[in-house]
């Protein structure tokens, strides 16, 4: 049965979310698969689709606007220029920054946690320090905190989550002790889908002068960011989850802690002058940007910003909610399925195990019917652990998702046990 959300007596109508004229900006979900049935796609937590803006804008870049940047002075390098530093405002405007300086453009999340690891943490790290990060963290933000844990002698610790996959905050206090040097959190659980009270956490570790890096490579297709709301130190994010390309991201840092760090690695760009008795560097955001960068990535990433602004934001929200009911629903009807991660405060993600059948074999077998799920540990190998399994087929859901897509899911979940015996 299809849930749908209702508005409250007496509110305004909300505007219906036209899903059908969306999905018609993403050229790779009209593919059809062997058999003739439409694409279902559903790995949206490990990468999302392009809309034919960002692959124009990209094009369009490499065919009229190709040139390295900032030191040549003929037009095309300065056009080049500005269509790159362009994007670098357009990024800060979209996640509320104060000053576009505050924006470093890296090749995802990934660079971003290990840039403030290295720059930021690693040079306040001391034997017995401590970092906090929580129990349902991707990998990408508990191994760069263990890397320089290890080499400094400090501790990684951990806030807890309970069987619904949320964090349990009743310990926070405890666990931010004088010894903290910074705290590590997501934002959105890409394995479960549970959104963190992530400004709550930052107020808390403020209180005692300890920083946050918040990781919003799952967060930012799904909600409303607005870095200076959550106060938070860092935020790092990916542009191929919300809709751009691949090997581009960006990482937020308040310009007090920017302008403090060294520079994360060496090369062009990054200097104000070089000899070899001493190099002098350029300040943020140019310091962390060593080399060529990703220039046409960051034109992409910026288009698929304003592709998701101009959006009306409150009928997307109602209609991943719906989604998400839906999915949660259908799946939980199927006889020995068990959804992994319940939380009151979740986005689309629907992680779960199915009786007698290995995730692997749930991904293959749904496959067959088109519909293209994640199987595995989601990079998120102490969440599996906690829960005491150790893999879950994942269906995570954009906006350009629709329900008869659910019920495609749901018709080849049941299959499996089928095929299985």
């Amino acid at each position: 049965m299809t849930t749908t959300a209702r508005a409250p007596l007496g509110a305004p109508a909300r505007a219906r979310f036209d899903v059908e004229r969306v999905r018609a900006d993403f050229p790779l979900l009209q593919q059809r698969v062997a058999d003739g049935r439409p694409l279902v796609y559903l790995d949206n937590a490990a990468t999302t689709q392009k809309p034919r803006q960002v692959i124009d804008a990209i094009s369009r870049f490499y065919s009229e606007d190709n040139a390295n940047i900032h030191r040549g002075v003929y037009d095309l390098c300065e056009r080049a220029t500005r269509l790159y530093e362009g994007s670098r405002i357009r990024t800060a405007r979209f996640v509320n920054a104060g000053d576009d300086r505050e924006i470093v453009f890296v090749r995802g999340t990934t660079e971003g946690v290990n840039l403030v690891a290295q720059s930021f943490c690693k040079p306040r790290l001391a034997a017995g320090d401590e970092v906090l990060v929580s129990a349902m963290e991707h990998h990408s933000n508990i191994v760069p905190w263990q890397l320089i844990c290890g080499e400094k002698g400090a501790r990684l610790r951990v806030i807890p989550m309970n069987e619904r996959g949320e964090l349990v905050l009743d310990g926070l206090d405890a666990l931010l002790g004088p010894r903290t040097r910074m705290v590590a959190v997501g934002h959105v659980s890409n394995a479960l889908g549970t959104i963190n009270p992530v400004k709550e956490i930052v107020a808390r570790a403020h209180a005692k002068g300890i920083p946050v890096l918040v990781d919003g490579a799952q967060a930012l297709p799904h909600l409303r960011v607005d870095v200076r709301d959550l106060g938070c130190d860092f935020y790092a994010a990916s542009g191929h989850k919300v809709f751009g390309p691949t090997g581009i991201g960006f990482l937020y840092g308040t310009l007090e802690h920017l302008e403090a760090m060294p520079p994360y690695q060496g090369g062009g760009d990054m200097i104000r002058s070089v000899s070899f008795a001493g190099t002098t560097y350029a300040p943020p955001p140019a310091r962390f940007e060593a080399g060529t960068p990703n220039i046409a990535g960051a034109v992409g990433m910026a288009a698929a910003l304003e592709y998701v602004a101009a959006l009306d934001w409150e009928a997307v929200v109602a209609h991943e909610a719906d989604l998400l009911a839906h999915a949660t629903q259908a799946l939980a009807a199927v006889p020995g399925l068990r959804i992994i991660g319940t939380a009151a405060e979740k986005v689309g993600v629907v992680s779960f195990v199915l009786e007698g059948a290995h995730a692997h074999d749930v991904g293959t077998i749904v496959d067959q019917d088109g519909v293209a799920v994640r199987t595995g540990h989601h990079c998120a190998q102490p969440v599996m652990e906690f829960f005491g399994i150790p893999a879950t087929a994942r269906a995570s859901f954009a906006f350009y998702n629709t329900h008869a897509e659910v019920d495609a899911l749901a018709s080849a979940v049941a299959r499996v046990r089928e095929v299985l015996g």
